[in-house]
C-alpha cells in the first residue's frame, strides 16, 4: 500500500501545492527584460522557436515564459518521480510537455517535441542547453537538433537575479529568486541553423551557443550583483584536452535535470 499511497500523493496533493508556491513567489518577481522586442516578433511573425538556456537559471525563467504574452510552449521534463511532480507543475502553468532527459527517454521526448512544433507551427520549444545532468554550462546537442529539425531559430536566453537562493548540492546550482526579487532577463540574437551541417560546423555552432549563454549570464549576474562561489562552467570533465569542450553525444533536455524543469 505504500507505493500507492505515495504516487497518489505525488500526483494529486503536491502538484496543485507546488505550483501555488511557485506561483506565489514568482509572482512577486519584478521582471526586467533586455531585447524582449525579439521574441515578440519572432512569435508576432509566426517565426517557430528554440529558446537554450542555462539549467540553473529553470526557476528564473519558468514563470516568464508562463506569461500569455510570452507565446505557447513545449517543454522536457525527466522521468523520474520528482519529474512527475514538475510535468504537472508545469502543465498547470500551461506548458506543454514531453517526458524524457538525457539519462532516459530523452531521444523519445525530443521526436516528440519535433513532431509537435511541426504539427502547431505557433507552438515553440525550451530546452536547457547543458541538459539534465549536465557538465554544468556545457552546451549539448540537444537545442540544436531540435531547431534543425523544426526549421526553428536558436534563440539564447539568460536570467539573473539581485537576490536568489542557490541550491548548492545541485549539479547546476541551481538558483531560486527571493520573494520581491528583481529578475533579469535577455533575449539573444538568434541563431540559424542549417538543415544540413557538417560535424565540424555542429561543433562550431555549439561553442557559439555555449560562448553566447556563459557571455550573457556573466553579464547579467555583474548588473544584479548576484554571485556564486562556483563558476558559470563546470571544470571540463577527466581526460578532455585543456581547453577543449567536450560535445555530448546525447541530446540535451528541459529544465528537468533531477526533477527540476526547463521552461
Amino acid at each position: 500500500m505504500r507505493k500507492p499511497v505515495r504516487r497518489f500523493v505525488l500526483h494529486n496533493i503536491m502538484p496543485p501545492i507546488a505550483r501555488r508556491g511557485y506561483s506565489a513567489l514568482a509572482e512577486s518577481w519584478h521582471y526586467e527584460v533586455e531585447n524582449g522586442a525579439t521574441l515578440a516578433r519572432l512569435i508576432a511573425a509566426g517565426q517557430p522557436v528554440v529558446g537554450a538556456f542555462l539549467h540553473s537559471r529553470t526557476f528564473a525563467l519558468l514563470h516568464f515564459f508562463s506569461l500569455p504574452e510570452q507565446g505557447r510552449w513545449i517543454l522536457m521534463c525527466s522521468q523520474s518521480r520528482d519529474g512527475e511532480l514538475m510535468t504537472r507543475i508545469e502543465e498547470g502553468l500551461g506548458f506543454r510537455v514531453a517526458r524524457g532527459s538525457s539519462g532516459k527517454g530523452g531521444a523519445r521526448a525530443l521526436v516528440e517535441m519535433i513532431r509537435a512544433q511541426r504539427e502547431d507551427r505557433g507552438l515553440n520549444s525550451c530546452l536547457s542547453a547543458d541538459g539534465s545532468r549536465g557538465p554544468r554550462g556545457i552546451a549539448q546537442l540537444g537545442t540544436i537538433t531540435l531547431a534543425q529539425k523544426t526549421d526553428s531559430l536558436l534563440l539564447p536566453v539568460a536570467a539573473s537575479a539581485d537576490r536568489a537562493w542557490v541550491w548548492k548540492k545541485s549539479w547546476d546550482r541551481t538558483i531560486v529568486p527571493k520573494p520581491g526579487a528583481t529578475v533579469r532577463v535577455r533575449m539573444g540574437e538568434p541563431i540559424e541553423v542549417p538543415a544540413k551541417l557538417s560535424p565540424e560546423a555542429t561543433e562550431a555552432l555549439r561553442v557559439r551557443l555555449e560562448a553566447a549563454l556563459l557571455g550573457m549570464h556573466a553579464d547579467l549576474d555583474r548588473i544584479t550583483g548576484f554571485r556564486d562561489t562556483e563558476p558559470l562552467r563546470a571544470p571540463d570533465p577527466a581526460g578532455a584536452a585543456a581547453g577543449d569542450s567536450p560535445a555530448p553525444s546525447q541530446p540535451a533536455d528541459s529544465p528537468a535535470g533531477g526533477g527540476r524543469p526547463a521552461p
